[in-house]
This record gives structure tokens, C-alpha cells and sequence, in this order.
């Protein structure tokens, strides 16, 4: 017979198996959840078949992440970037009722609320090297057909938020320094030369496009990954190679239209340049009018006409016009709150991505700044990088065009608080440059037999 300790211990520790079992199946649920919704907002197959469009994949997908993370009790606010979404909705609900257009401020703060599921999906259930790595390799796929689809388009995005050339020129600028560093992280000559043409690929997307605005951002890219390189001397080999790259295969045109950029004709008070400063300078008037909590979200061009107040451009009024630059949308649509809300936001990005850098680095390959890469060290230092490279494309694509309101900044935003996480878990796996599999697509997903999820929230109650 059993003793009487055995007898209560064994319920016990069924119980405890069986919780484990549950949180385990919730974690690969909204894991696979999470993979989706990066499948149909960036991939949009949607956009490609007839009749999938009526589907809210989007809206759907969110509210089932958000329903699961809650179900696995790890929901987490300790990150500054997590918590600075409650003053940001806070803003934006008093707009809701105030606000000129009270529809759009409306659906903007229901799509910011859809973003925020997600993103708290990606920090909750992207919590191992091996998850973050199979979404970062779906994702790179997936810009990977974005990318020839674009170029067959004549360097037209694939539709939703992306349809714009600039914008989509913004999305190839962001997805850069992925295939850029990951190069660099691959081992396997054959590895080497899928992301070798993958970044070729997104270069020739970006160039596409003819965006002089996305050119600019392209250029602040490169520069940074040059900056970052694991070996200036091998980085400069792969910069040549992209330059000549460019040089061969873009059009006349392509560089002509760049050209443009600082032409007369183009700065000009008739050109476009002049065309941009004269919506900017309405946009600062509204600040000034407005200056701690803006105008509302997403109702720069409905209120344009009133500050606008009777001025005109070479007798046009830009009445309805987007403010083309996400800056210039921050300070007259949500003011000084906004400022210090994203740009906290921004700078904790840049903080959390210096502190893997700092810890994961060798010892002995750690110079100035945390320049210097090694070949075969942790595999969440490139990404780090990578991430960093990424907003650097969006920062200054962004100066150009109107994206504040688009899924890329809060996305990359999530996978830069879960790369954190992951790099902060002291029972982390470390998943070096030597052991990476030599296929792109190499990483499984995860299997159901997985070990326990680590820094789980919950205790399970005896009694």
C-alpha cells in the first residue's frame, strides 16, 4: 500500500503535469497564431485570391492572440515599451470624441488596439532562439515574394499598405539588414548564397520603386550595416558588390529620379520638395495650435483645410492631404505626448538592443561601441543588429512618408522586446553561428514535446 504522503503527492504532481501540458499547448498556440497573423498582413495572399479579401484575417487573428495570452497567464507588462502603450491609447481615446473626423480617429485607435494583441503575442509567445529564428526566416520568406512580386509590379507593393511604391520601398528597407547580417551569421556556402540573393533581391525591389525618399533610406541602411559589420573587410567586399549591383542593373531612370531629388525643378517653390515643405509648415501650425496632445490620430487631412485657412499652393489647396512624413504626423497628431511616448518607445528599442549586444558579445571581440562581431558567437547578436538596422530604415524612410499608422514600426517594436527577453533568460539557449543549420529554412517548428515554458507568471494553488 501507499503511504498517506504518496497518496496526496501523487494528485499533486498529476495536476502540475497536466497545467505544464496545458501552457505548453497554449505557448505553440499562440505561437502559431502569431506565424498567421505575419502571414496575412505582410504575405496578403489575400490581396491574390478573389473573394479571400472579405475575410477579416487580420481582426480575427488578433483577437484570438489576445484571448490565448490571456488564457496563459504570462502576460507581462515589465518592458518600458509594453507599458507605454496605455498612455499612447489613453491619448488617442480622448481624440476619439474631439477629434475633426471622429470615424478615423476611431478606426485608428481599433487598429492600434488589433496591433497591441499582436505585439503582446510576439513578447509572450516568441520566448525561445529556435520560435524567434522560424519567424524571423517566415518573414524574410515572405518579403522575399513581396520583393519579386514588386519588381514584376514595376515596383509596386502587393496592395493593402504596402500598394504605394514609397511604402513598399519602406518595407524593402527594413527587411535589408536581415538578409544583410544573416549572411554573415551563415556558415554553409550554400546558406551564404541564399541570403546573398535574398539581399540582392530586396536591393533590386528597393531600387524598383524609383522612391527618392526610400533611396535616402536605402543609403542610411547600408551605411549602418556597414558601421555594424562583423568584418570591415569582408562588409566592404559585400557593399562593393551591392553598389556595383545597383549600377548594373538600375535603370537610367532610377538614377535620374534620384538625381531629381536636389534639382531646382524639384526644390523649387512649383516642385514637389516645395510642395512637401508647404504641407510640413501646416503640420508644425497645427502643433503650435495644438501642442500637447495634437489634432488626432489620422485626421491630419481632415483638418489640413482649417489651418490651412484660406493659403493655397500655386492656388491649389492640399486640403486631404497626408502629411508625408511620419515625424511631421507624430507632433501634429498626437503633440508633445506623442513625441515622448514613441520616442521613449524608440529609445528603449535602441537601450535593449545595446544590452544583447553588450551581453551576448565575446569578451575579447568587444571594442568601442560594441563594433566587433566574431564569427561563431551568439546567434541573438546579429539579430540585435539586424533589428537595429530596421528601424533605422523605417526612422529615416519615414522622414518622407506617411507610415506612422502601419504595422511595420510596432511589429519589429514586438520582436525587439522578445529578442530582449529571450537574450535576459539565464536558462536560454545559446544557438551560435557554428551550430546554425545550413538551409534557410532549417529551423522546425516547435513540437509539442518541448520543455515546460521558463519564467512562467503562475503558481499552481495546493490545497
Amino acid at each position: 500500500m501507499r503511504s498517506d504522503a504518496e497518496s496526496v503527492a501523487a494528485p499533486v504532481v498529476k495536476a502540475r503535469a497536466v497545467w505544464r501540458l496545458r501552457q505548453s499547448l497554449e505557448s505553440k498556440t499562440g505561437f502559431y497564431l502569431v506565424l498567421a497573423y505575419l502571414f496575412f498582413e505582410f504575405g496578403r495572399p489575400q490581396e491574390l485570391i478573389p473573394g479571400l479579401g472579405v475575410i477579416p484575417f487580420g481582426t480575427g487573428l488578433s483577437v484570438l492572440i489576445l484571448l490565448i495570452v490571456l488564457m496563459s497567464g504570462k502576460l507581462d507588462f515589465s518592458r518600458l515599451q509594453t507599458k507605454l502603450w496605455i498612455p499612447l491609447f489613453v491619448i488617442m481615446a480622448i481624440h476619439v470624441p474631439i477629434a475633426v473626423n471622429n470615424y478615423w480617429a476611431l478606426m485608428t485607435f481599433k487598429d492600434m488596439f488589433l496591433l497591441y494583441c499582436v505585439y503582446l503575442g510576439i513578447v509572450t509567445f516568441v520566448d525561445s532562439l529556435e520560435k524567434m529564428m522560424t519567424l524571423i526566416k517566415m518573414w524574410i520568406g515572405i518579403h522575399g515574394f513581396l520583393a519579386v512580386m514588386g519588381i514584376a509590379k514595376g515596383g509596386f507593393g502587393i496592395g493593402g499598405w504596402m500598394g504605394d511604391e514609397n511604402d513598399f520601398c519602406m518595407v524593402m528597407n527594413m527587411v535589408v539588414p536581415f538578409g544583410y547580417f544573416l549572411l554573415f551569421s551563415a556558415t554553409g556556402v550554400v546558406q551564404k548564397m541564399e541570403y546573398l540573393g535574398l539581399l540582392g533581391t530586396f536591393i533590386l525591389a528597393a531600387m524598383a520603386s524609383l522612391s527618392r525618399g526610400g533611396f535616402v533610406g536605402l543609403a542610411a541602411v547600408g551605411a549602418y550595416c556597414w558601421y555594424r559589420s562583423p568584418k570591415k573587410l569582408n562588409a566592404l567586399v559585400v557593399v562593393v558588390v551591392a553598389v556595383l549591383f545597383m549600377l548594373v542593373l538600375a535603370p537610367e531612370k532610377y538614377w535620374d529620379e534620384i538625381a531629381s531629388s536636389v534639382s531646382d525643378e524639384t526644390m523649387g517653390e512649383e516642385g514637389t520638395g516645395g510642395a512637401r515643405l508647404y504641407t510640413w509648415r501646416i503640420g508644425v501650425d497645427m502643433f503650435v495650435a495644438n501642442p500637447i496632445i495634437g489634432i488626432g490620430q489620422s485626421n491630419f487631412p481632415w483638418a489640413f483645410d482649417i489651418y490651412e485657412a484660406g493659403q493655397t499652393f500655386h492656388t491649389r489647396s492640399f486640403a486631404g492631404r497626408q502629411a508625408h512624413s511620419a515625424w511631421v504626423t507624430i507632433i501634429s497628431e498626437l503633440g508633445l505626448a506623442g513625441i515622448v511616448i514613441i520616442g521613449a518607445m524608440l529609445v528603449q528599442c535602441y537601450n535593449d538592443l545595446r544590452f544583447v549586444r553588450a551581453k551576448l558579445s565575446p569578451v575579447m571581440s568587444r571594442q568601442k561601441h560594441d563594433q566587433t562581431v566574431q564569427a561563431g558567437e551568439d546567434m541573438r547578436v546579429y539579430l540585435a543588429r539586424a533589428m537595429e538596422g530596421s528601424l533605422i530604415g523605417f526612422i529615416v524612410s519615414g522622414v518622407f512618408i506617411s507610415i506612422l499608422w502601419y504595422p511595420a514600426l510596432w511589429i519589429m517594436m514586438a520582436l525587439v522586446v522578445a529578442l530582449r527577453n529571450i537574450a535576459n533568460d539565464k536558462g536560454g539557449e545559446m544557438l551560435s553561428v557554428a551550430v546554425q543549420p545550413r538551409k534557410l529554412w532549417g529551423i522546425p517548428l516547435p513540437k509539442l514535446g518541448d520543455k515546460p515554458i521558463r519564467n512562467a507568471k503562475w503558481k499552481l494553488p495546493i490545497s
